[in-house]
């Protein structure tokens, strides 16, 4: 098993672990949740040896294989799945170590227990394995080929990956492995965790991924190490109960310690009560301090209502997106209004990006239409809007650009929606971690009001805060939004239709990320599954009467909710009136002699005030009756 006894870890001046133990058991699946910089991926560099602690110390099997995630390497010359194999560092001995036996014509058993060991570790298969990695991180057979140099650096990132699952390893320690993944790879990746039998130690900050894979989660809090048992949704529940009784249990002290000190304060002067005020002092200092409990996020913002709203904000005909002459995807028919919620499916190289950013105006159409509403105003969030970011500027000069006649306290109140308080926001961007220049570039575009967000991966970098705080403002922009992510947990809570990128075409995908894993994992194998067609042409015909249902209800309920939007106009312009006339009638001004004529008319303009508004209150309780029964006589 791994252990970790007392440990103390210090990075600097930062306290990172003080006096922290953990017992992770053979075979455990244990996922690390913690705030940025509390110090999980310093705990996975003393796991491996690359950090020392000041005290305690970390054991495990000496026998045990480590695997990780390394850093670049220098192997921009080798092969792909070469460097892939490479990560079966055993495998690539033996095979040298035959090699050499048979160059040297060393004796037969030598030789033969060499192959007889090349047989005990799947060397036979471990082609294919790599193979296998390596399509299921979304490489083409082609890509297998190329050299470790030919790949940008989020593909060198997979590449890394599927080496360190290569390794046939007793533990796995992945930290954010689910970055420069997409959807597809990501599913791929977590059915490969649940069957893998070592144990594994799991850094990430999608919660989906980790209620699939996690056992138990380690949570690092005030430089401690807490365990939980379950996946994160039980963490989240487990944690919401203790901080509550935390809150409790500090309340009470709280009250105790006003009391205790109110009796010191009154009485330490008076000699006869001299010595109780000093042992209530004493127990005041004793009291140990509980802190107080707070679930928080330091992210607190929302999408303000766009400037226009246009019903249709984008008309596409035969539209054809690609580079150069070389279409991804074409024949296109696809219509974007206002309250459209899409989220974009499809394996990589698909064309989804590809279609952003020809949407956005950055790639021309290569055949057909794009109509844009002349009322479009749209926020695109890619990779490279990180990388537009000025490195030499601060959040606060980015973002008065965009405002140059706004208060700067008003950008700073803004920004620290965003996290960014205090002295970091006169900082350079330069200094800005990868998460923090996304937040930034969140920060510009919801400051700029659009009325169509397309947002590519939005949620690499972002933490489980973050993430869940830009779901929350996804559920409540009112504009229309496109969006292509990994995290599905944000796909499931801010978009309510799907459109499937795939063979070169864009369509509706009837179904949900469920059906959408299986028709992944179909796409992977080649072909679809058995009853494929039957259970597509079955959500389809589900979907078409669920819509039907829902057209049946909104037809019904719609002349009901004319009528009681108009009872609450009508008492949202009377009650102000009513308030007002309550005020007065109830102040001394309204009974003095020379009130006497006015205190008639507005007693009689109050009456007819109270009783118009008892009526209207009743028509309101009437309308919403009728509307419930029209609600239950549409339903199935």
């Amino acid at each position: 098993m791994l252990r970790l006894a007392g440990v103390t870890l210090s990075r600097g001046s930062r306290m990172l672990l003080r006096e922290a133990s953990l017992t992770v058991f053979p075979g455990h699946r244990v996922g690390l949740v913690g705030a940025n910089g509390s110090g999980k991926s310093s705990l996975f560099a003393l796991i491996l040896g690359e950090l020392a602690a000041d005290a305690g110390h970390v054991t495990r099997p000496p026998r045990w294989v480590v695997a990780h995630v390394a850093q670049e390497r220098d192997d921009a010359a080798c092969l792909a799945l070469d460097f892939v194999m490479d990560g079966d560092a055993e495998l690539r001995d033996v095979e040298r170590g035959i090699a050499a036996a048979e160059a040297e014509a060393a004796p037969g058993e030598a030789i033969a227990a060499l192959h007889a060991r090349f047989e005990e570790i799947g060397g036979y298969a471990a082609r294919a394995r790599a193979q296998a990695l390596l399509g299921g991180l979304g490489f083409s057979a082609a890509d297998e080929a190329r050299p470790v140099s030919d790949f940008s650096g989020g593909w060198r990132v997979r590449l890394a990956l599927a080496r360190a699952l290569m390794c046939r390893s007793d533990l796995l320690l992945l930290d954010e492995p689910t970055n420069h993944l997409d959807l597809d790879a990501v599913l791929w990746l977590e059915e490969w965790l649940k069957s893998y039998p070592g144990t594994l130690l799991l850094i990430t900050h999608d919660r989906e991924f980790l209620d699939a894979i996690a056992q138990s989660i380690v949570h690092l809090d005030g430089e401690r190490l807490v365990p939980y048992a379950g996946n994160y949704s039980a963490f989240e529940r487990q944690r919401a109960e203790r901080l509550a009784q935390q809150r409790a249990a500090h309340d009470r002290q709280a009250r105790v310690r006003a009391h205790l000190q109110a009796f010191v304060d009154r009485f330490r002067a008076k000699a006869t009560k001299a010595r109780q005020a000093q042992s209530r002092l004493k127990a005041l200092e004793r009291m140990e301090t509980i802190a107080a409990a707070h679930v928080d996020t330091p992210f607190t913002f929302a999408f303000c209502p766009p400037l226009a709203k246009p019903k249709r904000l984008l008309h596409i005909e035969g539209l054809a997106a690609g580079y150069g002459d070389t279409p991804v995807v074409s024949g296109i028919e696809w219509t974007v209004y206002w309250g459209d919620t899409i989220g974009l499916l499809g394996p990589n190289g698909a064309g989804k990006s590809t279609l952003l950013k020809t949407l956005v105006g950055d790639l021309p159409p290569l055949a057909g239409t794009v109509q844009r509403s002349p009322d479009l105003r749209v926020g695109y969030f890619a990779q490279h809007q990180v990388e537009r970011l000025r490195l030499d500027d601060t959040a606060l000069g980015h973002l008065a650009r965009l405002a140059p006649t706004a208060r700067e306290q008003d950008l700073r109140d803004f920004l620290g929606g965003f996290d960014f308080r205090g002295d970091q926001v006169t900082q350079p961007v330069a200094g800005f971690s990868g998460g923090e220049k996304a937040r930034l570039a969140l920060a510009l575009i919801v400051w700029d009001r659009p009325n169509l967000l397309l947002l590519d991966e939005p949620t690499n970098h972002l933490d489980i805060e973050m993430r869940e705080a830009l779901a929350e403002a996804l559920q409540d922009y009112e504009g229309a939004l496109v969006v292509v992510a990994h995290d599905r947990h944000l796909l499931e809570a801010a978009t309510d239709q799907w459109w499937l990128a795939a063979g070169g075409r864009l369509a509706p995908f009837e179904g949900g990320l469920d059906e959408y894993r299986e028709w992944s994992r179909e796409h992977r194998s080649g072909s679809p599954g058995p009853g494929a067609a039957s259970r597509s042409a079955d959500r389809r015909a589900t979907k078409r009467a669920e819509a039907e249902a829902r057209q049946r209800a909104a037809d019904a309920r719609r002349p009901h909710e004319k009528k009681i939007a108009a009872i609450e106009r009508e008492l949202a312009a009377l009650q102000p009136e009513k308030a007002e006339l309550d005020a007065w009638l109830a102040s001394g001004d309204a009974y003095a002699d020379a009130a006497r004529e006015a205190l008639a008319a507005r007693s009689r303009r109050h009456g007819e005030l109270a009783a118009r508004i008892a009526q209207l209150e009743d028509d309101w309780l009437w309308a919403n009756a009728q509307l419930e029964d029209a609600v239950n006589r549409a339903a199935p």
